[in-house]
């Protein structure tokens, strides 16, 4: 693939929102809203030990500087939330990840994607249906995007790098596969023309709850989300649920009512879902839209990091429109534009004293744009 040379972002810029992204308190929602209120990571750190009534820490630049040296000594490399090259599909999400570690090519996320995920326990038909499937779509010139997990996942990688690439998220730190036994298959992936992203710093083993930020990264990569075995409650329903939330084809493989396995995937057709028994049902559903430009990822060197800086940013009076907008809210969810509609403020004046209140811990941002007091100030 080819495309415009993209300039790389300034290293003391990586590093700054590699810091803003591991503060504690600071998902991918209200890093995204610092950035837009303050223009840049820097800025907001510079502004934060105002904020959060000093709750909120951003690791210091040396912790940040250590974590990008061992990405770098692993082979791999950094994509920052609204920098070029970010995957723009992954962007459309209302909680995209503000930094990813990768593996690999980041090419292998510039092309037309489509996720392939099922059961951990799936059946010898199962993965074979998956192992064909994603071969068979990698033939096409889509990369097939899964989760690494043991039965469809596996097998859908397997089958994809036969023709083409494929991308492995990981519920994990990259220098902790999961499962252990997939360590070869990961590193074949990343050594073969794909990647493997990973949203968690290095160290960070797999826990239950890392899988559903893993899986809406994996329906958010991709055009389409194609299900193979998956019973009613699992793991592959939730991807399903947040792809279609994202705006994503869902896809089912149907499969005997005799099995358990079968039972979420049947259940999705009866709801609207493209029953699926071979690629041309996939093809022919997927949107047609042009292949994304390259990525770009900054890959630290000790060239390009800066020195840690000692300054500690200055504290910030708070808005004096703050009780106007506090008397609209209460702990039941209130819609930020009932909030706009009610007050006498600006949008910018709102949104400011929202994001004020949220990291205070005072209000939290619910689904739906939504808004409502925590109790806790």
């Amino acid at each position: 693939m080819t495309g415009k040379v993209v300039p790389a972002i300034a290293p003391a810029d990586a590093v700054a929102r590699l810091r803003l992204a591991r503060t504690d308190g600071i998902g991918p929602q209200t890093f995204r809203r610092l950035l837009e209120r303050f223009g840049s990571a820097a800025a907001a750190l510079e502004e934060m030990p105002g904020y959060g009534r000093g709750r909120l820490r951003a690791p210091p630049e040396a912790e940040a500087l250590r974590e990008m040296d061992a990405v770098a000594a692993l082979g791999g490399s950094f994509l920052f939330l609204g920098t070029p090259g970010y995957p723009p599909l992954l962007d459309t999400l209302t909680d995209p990840p503000a930094v990813l570690a990768l593996l690999g090519d980041p090419a292998a996320l510039g092309p037309r994607a489509v996720a392939v995920v099922g059961a951990r326990n799936a059946s010898a038909a199962g993965r074979r249906i998956a192992d064909d499937l994603a071969e068979s779509l990698a033939a096409h010139g889509l990369v097939v995007v899964s989760g690494m997990a043991r039965g469809i996942d596996a097998a859908a990688h397997q089958g994809a790098m036969r023709k083409g690439r494929t991308v492995a998220v990981v519920a994990c730190g990259l220098d902790q596969p999961y499962p252990p036994e997939h360590a070869p298959l990961q590193a074949r992936i990343a050594a073969e023309g794909g990647a493997v992203l990973a949203e968690a710093p290095l160290g960070t083993a797999p826990h239950a709850r890392h899988f559903p930020r893993r899986n809406r990264i994996v329906a958010g990569l991709s055009l389409g989300v194609v299900l193979v075995e998956a019973a009613v409650r699992s793991g592959s329903l939730i991807t399903a649920r947040l792809g279609l939330e994202a705006g994503r084809e869902i896809f089912a493989v149907p499969g005997s009512p005799l099995d358990e396995r079968c039972r979420g995937c049947n259940d999705l057709i009866r709801q609207g879902a493209h029953l699926t028994e071979g690629p041309e049902d996939v093809l022919a559903h997927l949107p047609q839209t042009p292949d994304s430009a390259p990525a770009f990822v900054f890959r630290p060197t000790a060239r390009n990091m800066p020195a840690p800086a000692t300054r500690a940013g200055e504290a910030r009076e708070p808005s004096g429109d703050e009780a106007q907008v506090l008397d609209l809210l209460g702990p039941s969810p209130i819609a930020v534009d009932d909030v706009l509609r009610r007050c006498q403020l600006s949008a910018p004046v709102v949104q400011a004293i929202l994001l004020d209140l949220e990291l205070s811990g005072r209000a939290e941002m619910l689904p739906g744009n939504r808004v409502a007091l925590t109790g806790k100030g």
